[in-house]
């Protein structure tokens, strides 16, 4: 299964959501906890130009936020980026 890496914060009820679907993918993912770490916000600016979470990859690509991860869901797609190696 690929390596899934999310950018959180505690409360986000946006990051919440992602994770769950991600769960229910049976993906384990790194995540990345923000909250009150302006070296990783800082970090998550240079990576992508946004300071917003969630912030997901799988494996090299860069997916974006929460609406992102459920558009890939909606259109087939998700499936098939978890299952690429590493």
């Amino acid at each position: 299964m690929a390596k899934v890496t999310i950018y959180t914060t505690r409360f986000c009820p946006y990051c919440i959501r992602a994770k769950q679907l991600l769960g229910s993918k049976g993906a384990d993912y790194e995540e990345i906890p923000v909250d009150g770490r302006r070296d990783m916000r800082q970090q998550l600016l240079e990576r992508t130009g946004q300071s917003t979470v969630p912030q997901i990859w799988i494996g090299d690509s860069h997916v974006g936020g929460c609406d992102d991860l459920f558009t890939l869901e909606r259109h087939g797609a998700l499936d098939g980026m978890l299952q690429r190696e590493r």
